[in-house]
């Protein structure tokens, strides 16, 4: 597997995008100022993430996702290394991302990569998508900000 920039002559892997964000109006958005990263297994695509600079000195991983079929694989974890990576290349002194507080294994994973918790975004969900989501049985209501000084 490598991970590199997505090619300007490539699409854009929207299945995955979505498949993090259900928001195609955010995606779209963030997609243009930032810039995506694949996982590439024998010429397919199988995972992504995107960085957004945000502030001097301060990048945002926005979206991270991993084909279904590959979760639980290790791809995810690797993924956010690589982005961490990236943004220490780049010259970025913090990280930081977003999440839904009803993704257990996200937070997780972040947390494991050394992402620390620094607030939460009380009804962020319910403000800014129009269809309710629903992970591991509780509606998404809330988003869990962390940060990583790389």
């Amino acid at each position: 597997m490598e991970i590199r920039k997505l090619r300007p002559d490539e699409a854009p892997p929207v299945e995955l995008l979505w498949l993090a964000d259900p928001c195609k109006v955010f995606v779209d958005d963030y997609i243009q100022r930032g810039q995506c990263y694949v996982a590439d297994r024998d010429g397919g695509i199988i995972g992504e993430y995107v960085l957004l600079p945000t502030r001097p000195a301060t990048v945002e991983l926005v979206n991270v996702a991993v084909a279904e079929r590959e979760q639980g694989k290790g791809v995810g974890k690797l993924l956010v290394l690589d982005a961490i990576k990236q943004a220490k290349l780049l010259g970025y002194k913090t990280v930081e991302l977003g999440t839904g507080s009803s993704g257990v294994a996200q937070l997780a994973l972040y947390q494991k990569c050394g992402f620390r918790i620094t607030g939460i975004d009380i009804d962020f969900f319910v403000r800014h998508y129009e269809e309710e989501i629903w992970e591991n049985g509780i509606r998404l209501k809330d988003m869990v900000r962390l940060s990583l000084d790389v």
